[in-house]
């Protein structure tokens, strides 16, 4: 049986909503929503992340459709997709201005 165009998208934003669900899937987010690539190495070292830990969470925010993935000699590099549904996109950019007022409320 074939899933209607509303449980496809139902479970794309389920998929992204479980993507968020891990802080440190989030934190790499917040490096990658600036729209440039990011070495994973880079990933791993801003956010105190093994290579294994960082390449996991990478393959879940990769999977939910979040950001696309380039091979670069032996690194990879990630980055935000461009061509991201606006709703997704919506979805996270709320998520990380959520996070980002409670930053800012507890630097105060």
């Amino acid at each position: 049986m074939r899933m209607s165009a509303y449980h496809l998208e139902m479970d794309s934003i389920l998929g992204v909503m479980s993507a968020l669900s891990d802080p440190t899937r989030v934190r790499a987010l917040r490096l990658l929503w600036d729209g440039r690539e990011h070495c994973v190495c880079e990933l791993m070292r801003t956010l105190g992340a093994g290579q294994s830990r960082m390449s996991r969470h990478m393959a879940i925010l990769k999977q939910a459709g979040l950001v696309s993935d380039r091979r670069d000699a032996q690194w990879v590099r990630y980055s935000r997709r461009s061509d991201l549904a606006p709703d997704v996109a919506a979805i996270v950019s709320a998520v990380l201005a959520a996070l980002e007022r409670l930053d800012q409320a507890e630097a105060a």
